[in-house]
């Protein structure tokens, strides 16, 4: 599985994305627009993390999707 499915389903996506940061606005879900670097990019505003643990806290959530 890739991040294309994810950029393509991201109107179904974006629900799961809120339930895991919640912290995320409905504008920072609409800037994101399924790119992975835009949510990581958003995780490190909301959230205070580094550029690596944002990346990895995509890629664990990305690993647990079922898409």
């Amino acid at each position: 599985m890739d991040w294309n499915r994810v950029e393509g389903n991201w109107k179904q996506v974006k629900g799961k994305v809120r339930e895991q940061w919640g912290k995320l606005t409905d504008d920072d879900l609409d800037v994101i627009d399924g790119k992975q670097e835009q949510l990581e990019g958003r995780l490190q505003q909301r959230y205070g993390y580094a550029k690596d643990q944002a990346k990895k806290e995509v890629n664990d959530w990305f690993d647990r999707m079922k898409l």
